[in-house]
């Protein structure tokens, strides 16, 4: 039976993994491309630092809205076409934000993919609940969202190169070409996941019988186990108090992972870098924490200990970045920057099989939705905080100089990282959860 099990795992993995990283590696990079973007298009609109990071983070606002709304629609109509139908009107949008002409329509785009991508992530998680047991979901998880810092470190050089390549080419900026080019693999990839995916194993034509008989009976069995404790209806998963608490360790490890991303490569340009130069040392933290995140990811899985696995990354996340915003030598601050990226990224993988093992059916449905939505709104914070504290410290006597103001912006972010793993330990976790009984 377990022989059985194995292999039918191996084989959703090999058949599911690589595209789904695919997919959410076009999320990712269609959601940040703006930071590159951000090195020539706030000049052309004349756009401040603050009006730059309440565009960046005003996505969250429509993904937020939108979010349980559509993973609940996921879990009634499907994986397949609600996942091809939000890929498709992302790549749409995501184009249009070669339309933009200045604040206001800035943020109005912004707004609009929000809107449209919502419910990617947390159903790509939810879906994941349907293939792979609770003793895999942390290394499963982490394997998939390794798309996020690999986004960035392949999207860093490919965005600088083609901010270097396409200017005024057919009479267009070349940050607009960036935002034409890297939302076409969108409305590609949608089509695919129509023709690919299938909702779950007694779809699979490529598992034997007996494989889906074993694992659709283990995966039911692992959902009557935790009913068994505590089955909660979709209003209660929403009011919850861990599941809020949750929302909000997520939330933190959200705003030092978009608070970073969205301005790392200003940050690293005011090296004295050139764009493409920029392009390649800004891919550095993000290839480290992609290196790191699937071991992690195991190693939690293969202890069964998750709370730590949480809080020790997210107290390295926040660490790093307050260290570097202080470092006065490039190098030096690269350095600490990078392990602030490692355990960003060790965080969230590992984070996901905390509410997992706690919902099931529509509750985690609604539940995933909204700890994402909530979580993500520091997607809004960590952008936005950023760019005020640039714009506003100096004259508010807060620092000395702009320098000081710079590291300020970043420090403050990684404080929300160190509050993030404190919370997660004192939520804790019952490991009956996953068990599937008490102990």
């Amino acid at each position: 039976m377990a022989a059985i099990r194995a292999a039918a795992s191996s084989k959703i993995a090999w058949r599911l993994i690589p595209f789904l990283i695919v997919c959410y590696f076009i999320s990712y990079l269609d959601r940040v491309n703006l930071s590159f973007a951000a090195l020539t298009f706030r000049q052309d609109l004349n756009i401040s630092a603050e009006a730059f990071g309440l565009g960046a983070g005003i996505f969250f606002f429509g993904y937020f809205l939108f979010e349980i709304p559509s993973n609940i629609m996921l879990e009634k109509v499907g994986a397949r076409i609600w996942i091809a139908r939000i890929m498709f009107t992302w790549g749409l949008v995501s184009a249009a934000m070669a339309l933009v002409q200045g604040e206001n329509s800035f943020y109005f785009v912004r707004f609009l993919l929000g809107l449209a991508e919502a419910g990617f992530f947390p159903g790509i998680i939810l879906y994941l609940t349907f293939w792979f047991t609770a003793a895999e979901r942390a290394k499963v998880v982490g394997m998939f969202m390794v798309a996020i810092p690999l986004s960035s470190a392949i999207g860093a050089p490919v965005s600088s190169a083609i901010l270097d390549s396409f200017k005024h080419v057919g009479g267009l900026a070349s940050w607009q070409w960036l935002f034409i080019i890297e939302a076409a693999p969108a409305l590609v990839a949608s089509m695919a996941v129509y023709m690919f995916l299938q909702d779950g194993p007694a779809d699979a034509d490529w598992l034997t019988a007996e494989e889906k008989q074993v694992l659709i009976a283990r995966l039911a069995g692992e959902r009557s186990s935790r009913e068994a404790i505590r089955k909660f209806t979709l209003a209660q998963a929403l009011t919850n108090p861990r599941v809020l608490g949750l929302a909000f360790v997520y939330f933190g490890v959200v705003t030092g992972l978009y608070g970073f991303g969205f301005w790392a490569p200003q940050i690293v340009k005011a090296f004295g870098l050139s764009i493409q130069q920029t392009g390649w040392v800004v891919a550095i933290p993000f290839v480290c924490g992609a290196l790191l995140m699937a071991p992690w990811s195991h190693h939690s899985d293969r202890t069964r200990e998750r709370v730590w696995h949480v809080a020790l990354p997210a107290f390295l996340g926040g660490a790093g970045l307050i260290v570097g915003s202080y470092m006065q030598s490039p190098l030096l601050a690269m350095i600490a920057l990078t392990l602030g990226s490692i355990g960003t990224f060790a965080a969230l993988p590992t984070f996901w099989t905390l509410p997992t093992a706690l919902l099931t059916g529509t509750a985690a449905a609604g539940g995933i939705a909204l700890i994402n939505a909530i979580g993500n709104v520091g997607g809004f914070v960590g952008p936005y905080l950023v760019g005020w504290i640039k714009d506003n410290a100096l004259a508010m006597q807060i620092v000395a100089d702009q320098a000081g103001a710079n590291a300020l912006s970043i420090a403050a972010i990684g404080c929300f990282m160190i509050a993030a793993g404190a919370l997660a330990l004192a939520l804790g976790h019952d490991p009956a959860l996953e068990d599937g009984a008490h102990k």
